[in-house]
Protein backbone atom coordinates (compact mmCIF):
# COMPACT_ATOMS: atom_id res chain seq x y z
CA UNK A 1 0.00 0.00 0.00
CA UNK A 2 1.17 3.68 -0.82
CA UNK A 3 1.12 6.04 2.03
CA UNK A 4 1.85 9.75 1.18
CA UNK A 5 2.59 11.90 4.09
CA UNK A 6 1.86 15.54 3.01
CA UNK A 7 3.66 18.40 5.58
CA UNK A 8 5.11 21.94 5.54
CA UNK A 9 6.24 24.35 7.77
CA UNK A 10 9.01 22.30 10.03
CA UNK A 11 7.57 18.88 8.73
CA UNK A 12 7.22 17.92 12.55
CA UNK A 13 4.21 16.44 12.53
CA UNK A 14 5.27 14.70 8.42
CA UNK A 15 8.56 13.27 10.30
CA UNK A 16 6.22 11.38 13.40
CA UNK A 17 4.02 9.84 11.31
CA UNK A 18 6.83 8.52 9.25
CA UNK A 19 8.56 7.55 12.21
CA UNK A 20 5.69 5.85 13.74
CA UNK A 21 4.45 4.44 10.65
CA UNK A 22 7.68 2.82 10.23
CA UNK A 23 7.60 1.19 13.83
CA UNK A 24 3.99 0.46 14.01
CA UNK A 25 2.63 -0.26 10.34
CA UNK A 26 5.23 -2.29 8.47
CA UNK A 27 5.09 -2.94 4.87
CA UNK A 28 3.57 0.27 3.44
CA UNK A 29 5.74 2.10 0.80
CA UNK A 30 5.82 5.88 2.47
CA UNK A 31 6.26 8.64 0.07
CA UNK A 32 7.11 12.08 2.11
CA UNK A 33 6.17 14.91 0.43
CA UNK A 34 6.70 18.37 1.92
CA UNK A 35 5.36 21.87 0.53
CA UNK A 36 9.06 23.12 1.30
CA UNK A 37 12.32 21.42 0.89
CA UNK A 38 12.63 21.25 5.16
CA UNK A 39 9.20 19.53 5.44
CA UNK A 40 10.58 16.79 2.79
CA UNK A 41 14.27 16.68 4.45
CA UNK A 42 12.73 15.92 7.97
CA UNK A 43 10.61 13.02 6.84
CA UNK A 44 13.14 11.81 4.73
CA UNK A 45 15.48 11.60 7.56
CA UNK A 46 12.48 9.51 9.50
CA UNK A 47 12.60 6.92 6.96
CA UNK A 48 10.34 7.19 3.76
CA UNK A 49 11.00 5.50 1.26
CA UNK A 50 10.88 8.68 -1.39
CA UNK A 51 10.66 12.64 -1.07
CA UNK A 52 9.66 15.48 -3.36
CA UNK A 53 8.67 19.10 -2.64
CA UNK A 54 5.97 21.07 -4.16
CA UNK A 55 2.95 21.48 -5.91
CA UNK A 56 3.22 19.28 -8.70
CA UNK A 57 4.87 16.35 -6.43
CA UNK A 58 1.29 16.92 -4.53
CA UNK A 59 -0.42 16.41 -7.60
CA UNK A 60 1.03 13.45 -8.68
CA UNK A 61 1.63 11.87 -5.86
CA UNK A 62 -2.53 11.97 -4.80
CA UNK A 63 -3.49 10.15 -8.03
CA UNK A 64 -2.40 6.37 -7.16
CA UNK A 65 -2.42 6.88 -3.52
CA UNK A 66 -4.05 4.31 -0.95
CA UNK A 67 -3.55 7.06 2.09
CA UNK A 68 -2.99 10.20 2.41
CA UNK A 69 -1.86 11.54 5.59
CA UNK A 70 -1.24 14.95 7.19
CA UNK A 71 -2.44 17.92 9.05
CA UNK A 72 -6.35 18.38 8.24
CA UNK A 73 -4.74 22.06 6.59
CA UNK A 74 -3.53 20.09 3.70
CA UNK A 75 -7.43 20.61 2.58
CA UNK A 76 -7.46 23.94 2.64
CA UNK A 77 -5.77 26.27 0.07
CA UNK A 78 -3.43 28.84 1.53
CA UNK A 79 -3.16 27.31 4.20
CA UNK A 80 -0.05 26.23 6.70
CA UNK A 81 0.82 30.24 6.24
CA UNK A 82 0.06 30.04 2.18
CA UNK A 83 2.21 26.89 1.19
CA UNK A 84 -0.78 24.70 0.67
CA UNK A 85 -2.10 26.28 -2.84
CA UNK A 86 -5.22 25.57 -3.75
CA UNK A 87 -4.30 23.12 -6.86
CA UNK A 88 -2.82 20.94 -3.91
CA UNK A 89 -5.92 20.70 -2.05
CA UNK A 90 -8.25 20.32 -4.96
CA UNK A 91 -5.34 17.25 -5.76
CA UNK A 92 -5.88 15.96 -2.36
CA UNK A 93 -9.01 16.25 -1.96
CA UNK A 94 -10.23 14.52 -5.07
CA UNK A 95 -8.05 11.97 -4.58
CA UNK A 96 -9.97 8.76 -3.83
CA UNK A 97 -7.75 7.70 -1.02
CA UNK A 98 -8.69 7.67 2.49
CA UNK A 99 -7.51 10.44 4.30
CA UNK A 100 -5.99 10.84 8.01
CA UNK A 101 -6.49 14.10 8.68
CA UNK A 102 -4.39 15.41 11.89
CA UNK A 103 -6.92 18.10 13.77
CA UNK A 104 -4.04 20.87 13.97
CA UNK A 105 -5.78 23.61 14.97
CA UNK A 106 -2.94 26.74 13.80
CA UNK A 107 -3.54 28.34 10.91
CA UNK A 108 -7.30 29.33 11.34
CA UNK A 109 -8.77 25.64 10.67
CA UNK A 110 -10.58 24.29 14.04
CA UNK A 111 -12.58 21.20 14.15
CA UNK A 112 -15.27 21.32 16.63
CA UNK A 113 -16.02 18.41 18.76
CA UNK A 114 -12.53 17.26 18.85
CA UNK A 115 -10.60 16.17 22.10
CA UNK A 116 -7.51 18.14 22.30
CA UNK A 117 -4.56 15.50 22.35
CA UNK A 118 -0.66 16.10 22.15
CA UNK A 119 0.51 15.66 18.17
CA UNK A 120 2.33 12.11 19.75
CA UNK A 121 -1.06 10.80 20.47
CA UNK A 122 -2.84 11.85 17.01
CA UNK A 123 0.00 10.38 15.25
CA UNK A 124 -0.55 7.27 17.16
CA UNK A 125 -4.32 6.74 16.54
CA UNK A 126 -3.68 7.91 13.06
CA UNK A 127 -1.33 4.43 12.85
CA UNK A 128 -4.10 2.45 14.75
CA UNK A 129 -6.53 4.07 11.68
CA UNK A 130 -3.81 2.88 8.95
CA UNK A 131 -3.62 -0.53 10.98
CA UNK A 132 -8.04 -0.94 10.38
CA UNK A 133 -7.77 0.61 7.29
CA UNK A 134 -5.36 -2.01 6.06
CA UNK A 135 -6.94 -4.97 7.54
CA UNK A 136 -9.87 -4.52 6.12
CA UNK A 137 -8.76 -3.86 2.64
CA UNK A 138 -6.91 -7.30 3.53
CA UNK A 139 -10.16 -8.86 4.14
CA UNK A 140 -11.86 -7.25 0.92
CA UNK A 141 -9.41 -8.98 -1.31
Amino acid sequence: MKLVVIDGQGGRLGKLLVETVKSECPGYEIVAIGTNSTATSAMMKAGAEQGATGENPVIVACRDADVIAGPIGILAADSLLGEVTPAMAVAIGRSGALKLLLPVSHCNNQVVGVKTQSMGDMVKEAAEALKAYAKEKEASR
